[in-house]
Parts: structure tokens; C-alpha cells; sequence
């Protein structure tokens, strides 16, 4: 109950009320235990055409109100002043509890009353802070004992018992028997892995976010005093979003869980990419969301705070840049899609595979099997080479063929590479280059320039160890020799050797017949 520090009163009972101090104190002094008059409570409340019996039952509920409610009234606070203005709403009026905005005393004449719109508000009320029936029990549970132990009725202690026991059976409800009966059933649709991993994190916070909501609606109902129950209710009007949070975190968890096997079905890697940041931009929704609620549970004015941070947002915004530019970055890299989880990118330094992208970087595995945290904001602005969306892979290399291969050689040999190339079954058909292309400083060099029509690094290795494979059993049934990089050291003349010098006798007249000869025989 409110607790007020009351002086001695006179005999005389008062029915006029000077100022905002004398009609509340009249009111709440006139419904303690010591001296319960309700009747002369009730003249603190505009009667209008009520019968005395409804203005005394408003009088004790709206007492009710503020106890059940946790609102304690320091009469110390509130003005004695027969002239008191309201400066806000202008008018000459006093509120009570910024809890309850509705509830005030007015000035009337030359009196002041609990006005006629807060009494009309009262019965709202009383079912707002005593929800679901449970005003009843107000009725009932002092009948039980009104005999006082050290500071509380007998009564009270019965609810407060009754009130852990519910929170016990509850709690072993759903911990035990309800997590068994789901669990069960979890295992029956084949929902082994959801039941073992989310089960036990998702029942026990729900348990408890609901003793704590039965504790929120229970605790008004034990009237107990008003420091007690003011902390009490301030700390079950946190705790409820505290448990709320952590509860609806792990269904997020459950739901990111259920978007990553549907993801894992879809051949579209964009999934791959999307789950884990929706996972992430949810998780710091409910986190957010829970906060402000339990601030909001402490009756925290979070309005200041928020109007904080938009003065402090220039200085926030400076010290945190970086962080917005990676965060921009990753709106970006979502927007243009320069590359999707399991694409090989080379960009820089960076080579290797996209395995995640995040609010601030983007995670890649590098073929040394280490991992690059690159951030967004520095891959967004870099060109990126994504060798994840090529259509084809190239394969290059030079064939070096000795030089005493014969030229006729030379061309069977090039036409049975096409011919390979022609036969495999993931080259590209349409285009590609094999001919004699360069005289190597050792070799002939046949340039081999094709490519594979493959999705993946492995099998495009694989491709090339066919062709390659191929090639080199071509070679050995013409007997197309390889060659390797060799010095021959020549000498011109020696004694009792020909002489290895050209002897170029011809005439040019003749060079140009030798000339004619060699075309006349294609």
C-alpha cells in the first residue's frame, strides 16, 4: 500500500479541498488501514450523479490503481498551492504519476477534486492493472488472514506462496513434460537434429518469460507495500522482454536453420549469401527491440537517450566510417552481385573463395587453406575478377615437337590434335586455335589454345589431364618426338670432315625457278 507519513489528524472530517496536496492526501489518508474510511476518501472524487456506494468503490479502486501499479505518491512533491497551474495543458491541474496521464486533480471553483474525466477513467484502469479476472481475488484473498507479520498480512503470504508454486508448476511443464512431448515428436517427423540443437534454448526462456507475465499480473493483486512492490513490478516488467529476447533470438536461430536447408536444395548460391545476413539483420532486431523493452520495463525515458544520439549522431557517424562504409559496401556487393558464395574472385591480394559476406567484411578461403577477412568497403571499390562466372575455361600451352620432325609430320600431327579436341566431350566445339605457331629456340612450337565447358576447377584439371593424355598417345603412334630445351654445338670445319657450310652456287634467276618448281607441285 502507499506508504505516507500522516501527522495527527483532528476530529472534524474536512470536505473542502484547497489545493492539490489537501485532495490527495485526503484521498489516499482515508483508505490506510489505520484509518479506512472510504466514504470520506471519496470526497476527493468529482461525484457527479453517482450514488455514494459507486463513488466509494472508485475511491478504493483507483487506491487499488496506484498500489497494484507500484506508484508511490510523495506528498512531499506535490503542491500545496490553491493557485497551481499546469503549464503544459494550461489549465490549473496536477497528474499524479506519468504512468497514468488520465488520472489528475483539477481546481473546481474554489476547490480541487480528482477531475471527472480521471474518475470516469477508473474503472478502465483497474481492469488494465488487474487483467483477466483477477480484480476478484481482492475480494477474496484478505478473507484468508488480515493478521500482520513483520510488515505483511497473512494473506499476502498465502498469495506469495501460491504465486511460486504456479511459477514452479509452470516452469515443470514446460521443461519436462512439454519438452518431452515435443521432443517426441520432433523424433517421429524425422526432426532429430531441430529437436537435439534448438529444443531445450527455445523451451526454458519461453518457461520463464511466462512465470515471469503470471508474476506481472499476480504481483498487483498481493497489495503488498510500497517499496516492495514497486521494485518487484519494475523487475517482472523487465524481466518479461529480458526472457522475450532470448526466446525469440532462438527462434531466429530455428529460422535461419529451416532458410539454410532450403537454400542448401536450391541450386541459386544467392540463398547461400542472403541466409546468414538475414540470420544476422534479425538478430540484431530482437536484441534491439528487447533492449528498448527492457529500459521500457525499468520506466527508463529512453526519448532522451534517442534524442542523444541524433545530436551525438555527427560524432557517431565520424567515429564509425569505417563501419558504415562496410556496411555500404555490403548493401553494394547484394545490389550489383560481383559474386556469390563458392565463386573463386581475384581481387588484389585477394585470391580465393567467397565463403560468406557479412555486415562489415567479406570472408574468403584462400587455396593455402587460410581465411581473408577483406573488407566491404575496400572490395566494393576494387575491380574484382570472378573466375566463378566464366562460362568456359581456357586452356593455353605450346606443344614443342623437335625440329627434325618432318613438315608432313607436322600437319598430321596438328589435325589429330583437332581431331581430339573434336571428340572430348567438354571441350567448346565452336572455337579454338591449334596451330604451328612459333620456331621455338629449340623446338617447333604447336600452339594448343582451347576451352572446357565445366563448372568447376576439378573437373577442368581433370579435362586437361585427358587432352593431355591424348595428345601424348597421338605423338608416340605418328612418333612425334617432344622436345626439351638443347644447345647443339656445331663445327663448321674440321679435318677430315665436310665442311657444313652451304655452298650457295645458284644465280638468283635460278633461285626464282626453284622457287616456281616448289609451288607448281601443290
Amino acid at each position: 500500500m502507499t506508504l505516507i507519513s500522516l501527522k495527527a489528524q483532528t476530529d472534524s472530517l474536512p470536505s473542502t479541498f484547497t489545493s492539490p496536496y489537501e485532495a490527495i492526501y485526503n484521498h489516499l489518508n482515508y483508505l490506510q488501514d489505520e484509518n479506512h474510511i472510504p466514504a470520506q476518501a471519496a470526497k476527493s472524487l468529482f461525484r457527479g450523479d453517482r450514488s455514494q456506494r459507486e463513488i466509494n468503490n472508485l475511491a478504493v479502486e483507483l487506491k487499488q490503481v496506484l498500489d497494484g501499479s507500484g506508484n508511490f505518491i510523495n506528498m512531499d512533491e506535490v503542491p500545496k498551492s490553491a493557485e497551481y497551474y499546469d503549464s503544459l495543458s494550461r489549465r490549473n491541474r496536477y497528474v499524479l504519476t506519468k504512468d497514468f496521464p488520465e488520472i489528475y486533480v483539477q481546481k473546481y471553483g474554489d476547490q480541487w477534486l480528482f477531475s471527472e474525466y480521471s474518475v470516469d477513467q477508473i474503472d478502465r484502469l483497474h481492469k488494465k492493472v488487474f487483467p483477466f479476472g483477477t480484480d476478484k481475488l481482492l475480494n477474496i484473498l484478505p478473507n484468508l488472514g488480515t493478521t500482520k507479520y513483520l510488515g505483511l498480512h497473512l494473506w499476502q503470504y498465502l498469495g506469495i506462496l501460491i504465486l511460486i508454486t504456479l511459477g514452479f508448476l509452470i516452469h515443470l511443464i514446460f521443461t519436462v513434460v512439454l519438452r518431452r512431448i515435443l521432443f517426441a515428436v520432433l523424433h517421429k517427423y524425422g526432426k532429430i537434429d531441430l529437436a537435439n540443437q534448438f529444443l531445450n534454448p527455445v523451451v526454458r526462456p519461453f518457461s520463464l518469460m511466462i512465470i515471469a507475465l503470471l508474476a506481472s499480473i499476480l504481483i498487483p493483486v498481493l497489495q503488498l507495500p510500497p517499496f516492495a512492490a514497486t521494485n518487484l513490478i519494475l523487475l517482472v516488467h523487465a524481466l518479461v522482454p529480458f526472457f522475450a529476447t532470448f526466446f525469440f533470438y532462438r527462434l531466429v536461430d530455428i529460422l535461419g536453420h529451416y532458410m539454410k536447408r532450403m537454400a542448401d536444395r536450391s541450386e541459386n548460391t544467392l540463398d547461400d549469401q542472403l541466409v546468414p545476413l538475414v540470420t544476422k539483420v534479425l538478430h540484431v532486431f530482437v536484441v534491439i527491440v528487447g533492449f528498448v523493452a527492457i529500459l521500457r520495463g525499468f520506466k527508463f525515458d529512453i526519448w532522451p537517450i534517442l534524442t542523444g544520439l541524433s545530436i551525438g549522431g555527427l560524432a557517431f557517424a565520424l567515429a564509425a566510417q569505417d563501419t558504415l562504409k562496410n556496411f555500404f559496401g555490403s548493401l553494394m556487393i547484394f545490389i550489383d552481385r560481383p559474386f556469390q558464395i563458392g565463386d573463386w574472385v581475384t581481387s588484389g591480394d585477394v585470391d580465393g573463395t567467397v565463403e560468406e559476406v557479412g555486415f562489415r567484411s567479406t570472408r574468403v578461403r584462400t587455396f593455402r587453406d587460410s581465411v581473408m577477412y577483406v573488407p566491404n568497403s575496400v572490395i566494393s571499390n576494387s575491380m574484382v575478377d570472378n573466375h566463378g562466372r566464366r562460362q568456359y575455361r581456357r586452356f593455353y600451352t605450346r606443344l614443342a615437337i623437335t625440329y627434325d620432325t618432318p613438315a608432313r609430320l607436322v600437319e598430321v600431327f596438328v589435325k589429330g590434335v583437332e581431331e581430339i579436341v573434336q571428340q572430348h566431350p567438354d571441350t567448346r566445339k565452336d572455337y579454338y586455335n591449334i596451330f604451328l605457331n612459333e620456331y621455338g629456340a629449340s623446338a617447333l612450337e604447336v600452339m594448343l589454345y582451347i576451352f572446357f565447358k565445366v563448372p568447376d576447377w576439378n573437373n577442368e584439371l581433370r579435362c586437361r589431364q585427358e587432352i593431355m593424355l591424348e595428345i601424348n598417345k597421338l605423338a608416340e603412334h605418328l612418333g612425334v618426338r617432344f622436345a626439351f630445351p638443347t644447345q647443339t654445338l656445331m663445327i663448321e670445319q674440321a679435318p677430315g670432315q665436310k665442311n657444313l657450310t652451304p655452298d650457295y652456287n645458284q644465280t638468283k634467276e635460278e633461285m626464282e625457278e626453284e622457287l616456281k618448281s616448289f609451288f607448281n607441285k601443290k
